[in-house]
C-alpha cells in the first residue's frame, strides 16, 4: 500500500490543521538551497531503495537517513509515487546525455538506436537490484508508476522524444503513414527491453547487451523494407493495433 501523505500547513477555518494536497515531485522551492534539497531526498530514497527494497522503506526512514524533517520531505515529494516519478525524469535526462555522442556523431539508423538502448542500460545498471523488486508495483496495471500511467505522461512523452531522434536525425527511409508512430514503437521496444533486463540474471546482464545487438539490426530491416508493397498491409496493421492499445 502506498503512503499518501501531504505536508502539514496551518489551521484552516475550522482550526484544524491543513493538509497540503499532493504536489508533483517536481514541486520545491525555487532556490538553489531548496533544489539541493529535493535532490537530496532524491538521492537519498534511491540508495535506500537499493539497500532495502521499494516496499520496506518509508518517507519517515528517507527523511531520516537524509537529515530532514518528514514534513519536509513531503514538501518536495507527497508519496514514494512521486520520489520514482523524480528517478523517472532524472534517468531520462541521463538517458539523452548518454545517447548524445552517438545521436551527434552517427547518421546510420541501426547505429543510433543501438547506441541509445545499450545509453539507457548502462544508466539503469546501477539500479538492477532495486528494479527487481521496484517491477512488482510497477507492474500494478492501476499503479502511478506504470509506464502506461497518466503520472508517468511527462517522461513516456520524453522518452519518446528521444527515439524521434533517433528516427529523425537518421538517413533511412520509412513509411509515411509509419514514421509519425515509429518513434513510440521503438519506445515499446525499449520497455521489452528493459522487462528482459529486470530480470537478466547474466553477469552483468550480458544477455540484454547480446539482446539490444540483435534486436537492432533486426528493427532496422523491417524499418527499412516497411516502404515496399509487400509489406504495407502489415504496416497498416501494426499501426491500427498501435493505436488500440496506446495510453
Amino acid at each position: 500500500m502506498s503512503e499518501q501523505s501531504g505536508a502539514v500547513g496551518p489551521a484552516d477555518g475550522t482550526g484544524r490543521p491543513h493538509i497540503a494536497g499532493p504536489r508533483s515531485s517536481g514541486a520545491g522551492r525555487s532556490t538553489a538551497r531548496g533544489d539541493q534539497t529535493r535532490q537530496l531526498i532524491l538521492d537519498t530514497a534511491m540508495r535506500l531503495f537499493r539497500e532495502r527494497g521499494y516496499a520496506q522503506t518509508t518517507m519517515r526512514a528517507i527523511a531520516q537517513e537524509a537529515g530532514v524533517a518528514v514534513g519536509n520531505a513531503y514538501y518536495y515529494f507527497a508519496s514514494k509515487e512521486h520520489l520514482i516519478q523524480g528517478f523517472y525524469r532524472d534517468t531520462e535526462v541521463e538517458i539523452q546525455a548518454a545517447a548524445r555522442p552517438v545521436l551527434d556523431t552517427e547518421r546510420a539508423f541501426v547505429a543510433r538506436l543501438r547506441g541509445v538502448l545499450h545509453g539507457g542500460i548502462d544508466v539503469l545498471s546501477p539500479s538492477h537490484e532495486f528494479a527487481t523488486s521496484f517491477f512488482k508495483t510497477a507492474a500494478e496495471p492501476t499503479s502511478p508508476l506504470s509506464p502506461f500511467s497518466a503520472e508517468s505522461t511527462e517522461t513516456r512523452v520524453r522518452t519518446i522524444g528521444i527515439f524521434a531522434e533517433v528516427l529523425d536525425g537518421s538517413s533511412v527511409r520509412v513509411d509515411r503513414e509509419l514514421r509519425p508512430m515509429l518513434p513510440e514503437l521503438l519506445w515499446l521496444a525499449w520497455l521489452g527491453v528493459v522487462l528482459f533486463w529486470v530480470h537478466d540474471r547474466s553477469p552483468d546482464q550480458v544477455k540484454t547487451r547480446r539482446l539490444i545487438d540483435g534486436a537492432a539490426p533486426l528493427i532496422d530491416r523491417l524499418v527499412r523494407s516497411s516502404h515496399l508493397p509487400l509489406l504495407r498491409p502489415v504496416t497498416r496493421e501494426l499501426l491500427d493495433l498501435l493505436r488500440v492499445i496506446r495510453p
